[in-house]
């Protein structure tokens, strides 16, 4: 007998009454042997009520966040692909099937579902921007291997989520997710997916400025765990360069003079070029530790065997065939 493999289906929600229950039967149309998880996140409308219309299985979160709903569901749900999409209808879940057959295919760890607009006005005013700059943020300190690090469709291996810390608590959960993956370098691959805008009736949650600055102070505390040398450098080069700046007077009143007219400053160049040092020596060791954190978390990954390498079954095919812009994640 071929035992098939599992899926599960998260849809995190807030007030969607509007736009879940077309979510549901879509990935009920796209993934019949699916289970439909709707995790409602202290919702005052009907939203509970039109999920279970639909056929999902609702679950509550009363922390408010969608942070705080992946980590619930990553530590209640089990299944060999988990697929998570946000429950306000931007995304095409049709597409479902494709990218989970992707993922057992690969296999990989993570499928994202890198946004295609197809109608204007599908991104808010500033949300283009700020996810290329934030993107680029990412890809900078992390790796290269990401277009739409913001995406809220995705699919997971069972040993990515079992591996996955889920430590944000709001709309940064997709940075952590991505800088999980690259930082250990996980195997993922990119579908294009269209995004549109949300049904009548439906309001978005993000707020621009106030979630870009989380998710940038996250990427920040991110660089400072996941790569203290580099963040410790930084800050050591800073320190030592206002050392030399205050010293270097010091130093030539001392060789032309002989004395040290400026006793103060000296000491407080001194210091400050001993504070540097120890910052460095700091970094230095918390990179030794990160990397024990690492292998660590490596080690619950392959406790878990990879996807399977075929699919349940192929189902409906679409037009549009998936398209893997990037095969692999992490820093050489």
């Amino acid at each position: 007998m071929v035992v098939r493999p599992t899926i599960a289906c998260v849809v995190p929600c807030h007030n969607e009454e509007a736009a879940v229950g077309k979510v549901v039967r879509d990935l009920r149309a796209a993934l019949p042997e699916a289970d439909i998880y709707v995790y409602d996140n202290a919702s005052t409308d009907r939203t509970v009520e039109v999920a279970r219309e639909a056929g999902a299985i609702v679950r509550e979160e009363p922390r408010k966040g969608k942070g705080n709903v992946i980590r619930r569901a990553f530590a209640d749900v089990d299944a060999d692909a988990l697929l998570i999409i946000d429950g306000d209808d931007t995304y095409d879940a049709s597409r479902a099937r494709d990218m989970v057959n992707l993922l057992f295919e690969g296999p990989y760890d993570q499928v994202v579902g890198a946004r295609r607009e197809t109608v204007s006005g599908a991104y808010r005013a500033g949300h283009t921007v700020g996810n290329k700059l934030l993107t680029g943020a990412v890809r900078s300190l992390f790796g290269n291997d990401v277009t739409d690090m913001l995406s809220g469709y995705r699919v997971f291996s069972r040993r990515f989520v079992k591996s996955f810390p889920a430590l944000s608590r709001e709309f940064e959960t997709e940075t952590e997710m991505t800088v999980h993956a690259l930082h250990l370098r996980l195997p993922t691959a990119e579908a294009v997916v269209d995004y549109r805008v949300r049904p009548d009736g439906s309001e978005s949650k993000l707020r621009t400025c106030r979630d870009g600055w989380r998710i940038l102070r996250l990427i920040l505390d991110l660089a400072r765990r996941e790569r203290p040398s580099l963040v410790h450098t930084v800050i050591a080069a800073l320190l030592a360069l206002v050392s030399v700046v205050l010293g270097i007077p010091v130093i030539t009143d001392f060789i032309r003079t002989g004395t040290v007219p400026r006793f103060p400053t000296a000491i407080l160049a001194a210091a400050i070029m001993t504070i540097a040092t120890l910052v460095l020596l700091v970094g230095y060791i918390l990179e030794s530790v990160m990397y024990m954190r690492q292998e660590q978390l490596r080690l619950v990954h392959l406790a878990y065997p990879a996807p399977h390498p075929s699919p349940p079954h192929t189902g409906r095919e679409t037009d549009a065939d998936p398209v893997p812009v990037r095969k692999a994640a992490g820093r050489s």
